[in-house]
């Protein structure tokens, strides 16, 4: 196992059986040296600074009714909100002085008659705050709006593909959805120069192993920028509300196989994996992530945007609460990198 495990370092590449074999290896020795070199290869990178991205959580509307998520737009029990453009650049004005300088804009998925919006709230923000990197995470949309968007000044986009496989993606989604309009999107984000994250759910309903080590081959192949994958938590106003919330083992093996086969990829230690367990949060970095996202988001508004139940954003998953997370980060030797921390691989 040790010998598949430097194989990857060296290659970034497995073949589909041994790629399984490390997700279900159950030789404790085997798991941590996987660790070790996760982390070996996410220092010899980015040393044990831990990049910081300030999430600003725009709006709980969405148009899509996805199974698993707790603001699908036919959950009648959420109180919606949008935050104003004030609002949200009074978020960028107290990030910015607290030291962030990235800001991730997230929401649900909105029509494009909103695009312009956006667009203009893009604008003000790379105006006022121009050393900044700005990334997005609002749903699938056609490749203008895209382009008025990168145009407009935003850097980044995150869109996670859930499940490369076509069943299991409509199994998590509702019909009119389709993976192969996810990839879509994906490519032209690409294509019109933002640095791409994608990524899955960990333990989300009907996954198996193989479609996880599907997973492992798009994201190898795609080669993002950002790999954002997180354990699948219930939402009690879901479909999925029964299920089982995901592995935070399963999930760190992940960090650790993708840190090997994509050393340069920004990977977060998400706050899905920190809702699960008290450590979760590192966990994650020491198998080899590298970036957290503090919740810069009004107060009032946090657990309005609830995706899933019991969401952390508080403590060091706030932006209140730094120094408990740069506390946390000294406990096993890392400290918070204040730059917009860019992947090396653009």
């Amino acid at each position: 196992m040790k010998r598949l495990i430097d194989t990857l370092r060296q290659e970034h590449v497995l073949a589909p059986h041994q790629y399984r074999a490390l997700l279900t290896t159950r030789n404790p020795s085997d798991v941590e040296y996987l660790m070790e070199q996760a982390r070996e290869v996410a220092q010899q990178q980015f040393g044990k600074g831990i990049f910081l991205r300030g999430l600003i959580e725009l709006s709980n509307v969405c148009r899509n009714d996805c199974l698993y998520c707790g603001i699908r737009c036919s959950n009648c029990h959420v109180t919606r909100y949008t935050l104003t453009r004030e609002q949200v650049l009074a978020c960028c004005e107290q990030g910015y002085a607290i030291g962030f300088r990235t800001f991730v804009i997230q929401g649900g998925e909105w029509g494009e008659e909103r695009s312009r919006w956006i667009a203009d709230l893009i604008s003000e923000i790379r105006h006022g705050w121009p050393d900044c990197a700005i990334t997005l995470s609002l749903g699938e949309h056609p490749r203008e709006t895209y382009a008025l968007w990168r145009e407009a000044g935003a850097d980044r986009y995150l869109l996670r593909h859930e499940a490369h496989n076509s069943r299991l993606y409509s199994l998590l989604h509702p019909a009119g959805m389709a993976i192969r309009s996810r990839l879509q999107c994906l490519e032209w984000l690409k294509e019109l120069g933002y640095q791409v994250g994608a990524g899955i759910m960990v333990g989300a309903p009907y996954q198996s192993m193989r479609n996880i080590v599907e997973d492992i081959e798009y994201l190898i192949g795609f080669h993002p920028h950002m790999i954002g994958i997180g354990p699948f938590i219930p939402q009690h106003d879901t479909p999925f509300a029964r299920f089982p919330a995901g592995s935070i083992d399963l999930t760190t093996r992940l960090y650790a196989i993708l840190r090997l086969a994509l050393p340069q990829a920004l990977i977060p230690s998400t706050t899905a994996i920190a809702t699960l367990a008290p450590d979760g949060r590192r966990r994650g970095i020491l198998a080899g992530a590298n970036v957290v996202m503090p919740n810069l988001s009004p107060e009032g508004n946090r657990k309005q945007y609830a995706l899933y139940d019991n969401k952390a954003a508080l403590g060091g998953e706030s932006a209140q609460g730094i120094k408990v997370l740069e506390n946390d980060l000294a406990t096993i030797g890392y400290h918070i990198d204040w730059s917009r921390g860019d992947s090396p691989d653009i």
